[in-house]
């Protein structure tokens, strides 16, 4: 039962939360606090607190850390589950609706005006990231990642996720 109601208290706040983690706190703070009573409203708030304090999406981890304490790993799973579950099927129904009707001429239409804004948003996004770099470590180290991944990538083909983590390493050992 206990595993019901933790899919229950974070998959309602997925599907009313319209706007991502923000607006989908109070409505897990009711479900949690007022519903099952698993947590007062000091400990949500510390629960919030800790999840602000770490990097990535803030119903996520507070789902994890939530349902851990209910009902151990299955309890966060569940929870976990839960909070992602309302996107993915959504997102799922969508996908099969555009299969359906992907040699429709308006879907057609639709994709071939998608797709410059979505260019140009990745292109709005990588002036800011460079711009942001710039300004934190300077040109010349922001020149020097940018084309040693690039050749790692591109030349050596190396897999992405190691010349990240070699970034990563770097800025912790050189720049932090």
């Amino acid at each position: 039962m206990i595993y019901w109601q933790i899919f229950w208290a974070f998959f309602l706040p997925g599907i009313l939360g319209y706007g991502g983690g923000p607006s989908s706190i109070p409505l897990i703070e009711n479900e949690v606090v007022g519903r099952y009573g698993w947590l007062t409203v000091h400990e949500f708030s510390e629960v919030l607190a800790l999840g602000n304090a770490l990097p990535g999406p803030i119903a996520t981890k507070m789902a994890g850390y939530i349902g851990y304490q209910q009902a151990g790993i299955p309890g966060a799973a569940i929870a976990l589950f839960a909070t992602v579950a309302p996107s993915l099927i959504l997102m799922l129904v969508l996908l099969g609706i555009l299969l359906k009707y992907k040699h429709s001429p308006k879907v057609k239409k639709m994709t071939q005006l998608v797709r410059p804004a979505i260019a140009i948003l990745l292109g709005i996004m990588t002036v800011n990231f460079f711009a942001n770099s710039v300004t934190s470590i300077g040109i010349i180290q922001t020149i020097a990642i940018g084309a040693i991944s690039l050749l790692m990538l591109e030349k050596w083909h190396i897999h992405p996720a190691y010349v990240i983590g070699g970034a990563l390493v770097y800025g912790a050992f050189f720049l932090g």
